[in-house]
C-alpha cells in the first residue's frame, strides 16, 4: 500500500512539473497587422510571444482582402497590434468577424502625425483630386526610425500589461531595439548630410516616404497618393514628368509591393533610367534584402545614396 502511495505521489509530482514546464513554454499569441509591424513586435516580445502577421512580406496592405485564416488568427490572439492612422481600413471588419474582445494597441500613438491635407507636397506635385484613402493623416510613420522608438515603447507597455511576469524581459528587449534604431538614425543622418539639397530628390510609386523625407530632408515625389488603391490622372502624370525634366531628377524607384508599369512609363517619357527597388509598406521575403525593419531601412537608404552619387 505504501509503495502504491509513493507511486501515486511520484506521478502527481512529475505531472505537476510537466504541467508547469508546459505552461512556461506556452507563448502569447499576438497578431500584427502587417509585416513591418510584426517584425517590431517580435523584437520586443522575443521568445515569450508568437507573432502572426496578417499582411505578409511583399504584400500591399492598402488593397488587402482578409481571408478566413486571418480572422481565425485574430480570434485566437491575446493582443492585436495595428499601425493606426487609417492604415488598416479593413481591421474593424476583421475584429468584428473574429468576435475579438482583447486589447488593440495602436503602435503609432504619440507620434507627430503628418497632415496630408495641409502638406506642401500636395500643392506642388500635381495631385488634384486623389481620393486619399487614409483621410488627412499620412499613415506611413514607420519610415522615420524616430517614430519606431515610440512604436516600441507602446508595444513594451502593452505586452507588459498583458504579461506582467515578462515585463522586465520586454523592457530589456525594447531598450536594445531602441538603441539599434538610434544607431541607424545617426548613421543615416550623417550619410544624407554629404549631399546638397539639389541631389536629394526622388521619384517613387506612391506617397509612402513623407516621414522619411521630412526627417532626412529628402524630397519625394510620386504619381499616386498615400494609398495605392487609386490611379493618378493623365494630367497628374504629365505634371510629374514635366517636374522630373525641369528639376533634372534622376532617382526613380519602384516599390516592392506595387506594379512597376506606371513608373516604367514615366521614366521612359521623362528620359531617365529607372533605378532599383525600395521597400515601402512591406518587408521582403526572408531570403530578400529587407527581411527585417532595420535591414529594410538600411537597404533603402543605401539604394538612395547610391543613386544620389550618380546624379
Amino acid at each position: 500500500m505504501k509503495l502504491f502511495r509513493h507511486i501515486v505521489l511520484g506521478a502527481a509530482v512529475l505531472l505537476a512539473q510537466v504541467s508547469s514546464a508546459s505552461a512556461a513554454d506556452v507563448k502569447l499569441p499576438v497578431v500584427a497587422s502587417f509585416s513591418i509591424l510584426g517584425d517590431i513586435v517580435a523584437n520586443v516580445g522575443g521568445d515569450r510571444i508568437a507573432v502572426t502577421t496578417l499582411v505578409g512580406p511583399d504584400q500591399d496592405a492598402h488593397v488587402f482582402q482578409p481571408a478566413p485564416d486571418h480572422i481565425k488568427s485574430v480570434a485566437r490572439a491575446k493582443l492585436v497590434v495595428i499601425n493606426g492612422l487609417g492604415f488598416e481600413g479593413w481591421m474593424e471588419r476583421v475584429v468584428q468577424s473574429a468576435n475579438y474582445r482583447g486589447d488593440i494597441v495602436v503602435a503609432s500613438n504619440g507620434i507627430a502625425v503628418r497632415d496630408r491635407v495641409s502638406d506642401e507636397h500636395d500643392a506642388h506635385d500635381g495631385h488634384e483630386g486623389h481620393d486619399h484613402h487614409h483621410g488627412k493623416n499620412d499613415p506611413h510613420a514607420w519610415q522615420n526610425p524616430a517614430n519606431i522608438v515610440v512604436y516600441t515603447r507602446n508595444i513594451v507597455a502593452a505586452l507588459s500589461k498583458l504579461d506582467p511576469s515578462g515585463a522586465s524581459v520586454y523592457q530589456k528587449n525594447g531598450d536594445t531595439y531602441i538603441a539599434k534604431l538610434n544607431e541607424l538614425d545617426r548613421w543615416a543622418t550623417q550619410q544624407f548630410a554629404q549631399f546638397p539639397e539639389a541631389k536629394r530628390k526622388v521619384i517613387t510609386s506612391h506617397d509612402a516616404f513623407e516621414y522619411f523625407g521630412a526627417h532626412y530632408q529628402v524630397k519625394f515625389l510620386a504619381p499616386q497618393g498615400v494609398s495605392t488603391d487609386s490611379e493618378p490622372s493623365a494630367k497628374e502624370v504629365a505634371n510629374l514628368i514635366r517636374q522630373i525634366r525641369k528639376e533634372k531628377i534622376r532617382a526613380v524607384f519602384i516599390e516592392n509591393m506595387s506594379s512597376p508599369k506606371l513608373l516604367q512609363q514615366i521614366s521612359k517619357e521623362a528620359g531617365v533610367t529607372l533605378g532599383g527597388k525600395l521597400y515601402a509598406d512591406a518587408l521582403s521575403q526572408a531570403d530578400g534584402p529587407a527581411p527585417t525593419y532595420l535591414k529594410l531601412m538600411r537597404y533603402n537608404i543605401e539604394q538612395l545614396l547610391a543613386q544620389m552619387k550618380l546624379n
